[in-house]
């Protein structure tokens, strides 16, 4: 059987390729298309990352905000409370000052009346003291003065070493012009003062409280008498020249006392004429109040100034007159430029076993 002849043809593309080369295409459009979404979608989400990072630390730092500020809010609750706390109290404080002050001003008037009232009766009193101490010099009972004064202070040593145990007890005090001041240009001026003024000095007040403090520590068992001098001596009072008086007489003590605070400083200075006086009065203890060397003897010299060696040989004469075995106890006041009356006293303390002291400002 003669074989058949296939028929050969030039065109040799089958359906089947074109359909498998049409679905490579749709398959490798989809692949590149998916790549290319794949892609944009990475880029995307990248940027999404981003985002959700950057809300994530903003809601963190909200977080740590919102966590500070509710504790701001808690500590300004609390201050607030405590605020309240303390208006209500200034409140009720406000109240009670309000109310204080509504009673003061409705008591003002009758507060100003008893206060007028107690004016009128210290007046009063004050006028019943002065007409009592004008009445009699007998009214202080005895001792009085004398408790005053300790009540006051009088027994604490404030001239320390001076010891009143004598039975017979002098006590000399300087009432010259040097008294009023340790400035000899201050003297001058006070000088010519009032007496009032010179009163009122502190050098001589300080003097007069000196004799006071002494009247206080005298014996109960002793006598005493008070001279005063200046360019004379004399007695503190008149009546009782030449004669002791007794430590117990609360009177003559008073009297005393009374001419002392009148007294106004005045004149030169004579240690000669009260020390004469002094031998016969036969004292066992001379308590002698003064500020410094004596300016005249027995009578006033012919010049008017004396120096510094003058005043030296006055003081010298004058200590020839004193009593022979007698203690001498010298309270020296200060006075400015008199360099050599320290040395005199502390010399006249020496010879006669007594004492020399200055004593402080302050006194008493």
């Amino acid at each position: 059987m003669a074989s058949r002849r296939r028929t050969v043809e030039v065109f040799t593309l089958s359906f089947l390729d074109c359909i498998c080369c049409g679905f490579g295409a749709v398959i490798l459009f989809y692949t590149i298309v998916t790549a290319q979404a794949g892609a944009q979608g990475t880029r995307t989400t990248d940027a999404l990352k981003a985002e959700v990072s950057r809300l994530e630390e903003q809601v963190q730092s909200g977080s740590r905000n919102l966590v500070v500020l509710h504790n701001q809010i808690e500590r300004t609750v609390s201050e607030t409370a405590s605020d309240e706390a303390k208006i209500r109290s200034l409140s009720s404080t406000l109240e009670a000052e309000r109310d204080q002050v509504s009673t003061y001003s409705t008591t003002s008037v009758a507060r100003n009346e008893s206060i007028e009232k107690l004016k009128a009766d210290i007046q009063s009193l004050q006028e019943g003291k002065r007409r009592l101490e004008a009445g009699s010099l007998d009214r202080t009972p005895p001792g009085q003065q004398i408790s005053t004064f300790r009540e006051n202070g009088g027994d604490r040593r404030y001239i320390t070493g001076v010891k009143l145990t004598g039975k017979r007890i002098l006590i000399l005090l300087d009432v010259s012009a040097s008294m009023l001041h340790e400035d000899i240009v201050t003297i001058l001026r006070l000088r010519n003062s009032d007496d009032n003024t010179k009163r009122n000095a502190a050098k001589w007040r300080r003097a007069v409280d000196t004799v006071t403090w002494l009247t206080t520590q005298i014996p109960p068992a002793s006598q005493y008498q008070i001279y005063i001098f200046n360019t004379q001596a004399r007695p503190l009072l008149p009546d009782m020249a030449g004669k002791w008086i007794g430590a117990s007489d609360a009177p003559a003590l008073a009297r005393e006392l009374a001419n002392l605070h009148a007294l106004v400083p005045a004149d030169g200075t004579s240690l000669y004429n009260v020390f004469a006086t002094a031998k016969t009065l036969s004292p066992d203890q001379i308590v002698l109040i003064t500020d410094g060397l004596p300016t005249q003897g027995k009578s006033a010299g012919i010049r008017k100034y004396v120096d510094s060696g003058a005043r030296m040989r006055l003081f010298d004469e004058a200590v020839g007159q004193l009593p022979d075995h007698v203690p001498v106890d010298s309270i020296l006041l200060p006075m400015l430029g008199d360099l050599q009356a320290p040395h005199r006293f502390w010399n006249l303390a020496r010879q006669t076993n007594g004492t020399l002291l200055m004593p402080s400002k302050d006194w008493p």
